[in-house]
């Protein structure tokens, strides 16, 4: 824990039975809420995992009105302010903007892990209080977040039959391709294979390795910026289901300066043959990966994808040989 951090915050150990009471109720309310933007967020493409989160949010309702009930007899109707950000250490939750751009895989995830990391501090925190009663408290909550865990479970099966997750799971797949990976692809196409010919033809041209990379890097960074705005103005996602432009753009822009420095940054070694040398070898690579690529996602037979990139690329660095040397 960095020193100054936890300024102005409690030791969950310093709180009394009734505040960690209401510490409880405020988290509750706050992952009822968590799980309501899921289901919102997920609403139109994957309704049936939208119904499961909730299923969770009223379940996390009735567990802070069971919690409220026992502070009532317990305690009064006032309930202390306090939430998990006044407590240090106390687990903390992303804020939902954060998780806008998550797939489905990875919010159902971020789910269960908060279910566990509830049902984990409560634990933890009953088995180092000497008090009986906190410790009865706190193994309440316990069971409590280990019962969400399961009813989650439950309403999963109720909600979300195998071949609708499969559909969900298939669907979130499409959109990762058309955001990321498509354009992605696009712009590591353009990156490698584009620069080829303005690189090795400064190389053959000047054998001057700094010359070369100061050509390499321009050619890289403008062709980024190009690509990623074209990108972002060509489609705005919404007939075509591409997702979010600037998604999109920057996925293609940071791949197409990423392919084409790839073969310029050996340039920075002022040997001329050993940096082309180099510089040959990660093209080899980045023509494989992107025939990979290709395959994995493109569903595009790899040996066709291979024999089509390394034919284009091949011509376009032969090109760039060619007027270098002339």
């Amino acid at each position: 824990m960095i020193p100054g951090l936890n300024l102005g915050r409690r030791r969950f150990s310093d709180l009394s039975e009734q505040e960690v009471l209401a510490l409880a109720i405020s988290s509750e309310e706050d992952d009822a809420r968590i799980y309501r933007s899921y289901a919102e967020r997920l609403r139109e493409d994957f309704p049936d995992t939208a119904k499961i989160f909730l299923g969770m949010a009223a379940e996390e309702d009735d567990h802070r009105a069971r919690l409220i009930e026992k502070h009532k007899a317990r305690f009064g109707d006032t309930i202390p302010l306090i939430r998990r950000e006044h407590v240090a250490g106390y687990y903390a939750r992303r804020p939902v903007w954060l998780m806008e751009n998550l797939g489905l895989e990875r919010i159902r995830e971020e789910a269960a892990g908060m279910e566990r990391e509830a049902h984990n501090f409560y634990l933890k925190a009953a088995q180092e209080t000497t008090d009986a009663d906190t410790r009865k408290l706190l193994g309440d909550l316990a069971a409590a977040e280990a019962g969400h865990q399961k009813a989650a479970e439950k309403l999963e099966k109720a909600h979300l039959s195998e071949d609708s997750r499969e559909e969900e799971d298939r669907s979130a797949h499409r959109q990762f391709v058309l955001t990321w990976v498509q354009p992605g692809l696009a712009g590591l196409m353009d990156g490698s294979v584009s620069t080829l010919a303005p690189i090795f033809a400064t190389a053959f041209a000047t054998h001057d390795t700094w010359t070369t990379f100061l050509v390499g890097l321009a050619a890289s960074v403008g062709a980024g910026i190009s690509m990623g705005f074209t990108e972002a103005a060509s489609d705005d996602g919404t007939i075509s289901g591409r997702g979010s432009p600037i998604k999109r753009g920057l996925a293609s822009g940071i791949m197409t300066t990423v392919g084409g420095l790839g073969h310029a940054l050996p340039y920075l070694i002022p040997d001329f043959w050993t940096a082309t040398i180099i510089a040959f070898i990660i093209v080899f690579i980045e023509l494989w990966a992107i025939a990979w690529i290709q395959n994995k996602y493109m569903e595009t037979p790899f040996f066709r994808a291979a024999f089509q990139v390394v034919l284009g690329g091949a011509l376009v660095f032969a090109a760039g040989i060619i007027i270098g040397s002339a």
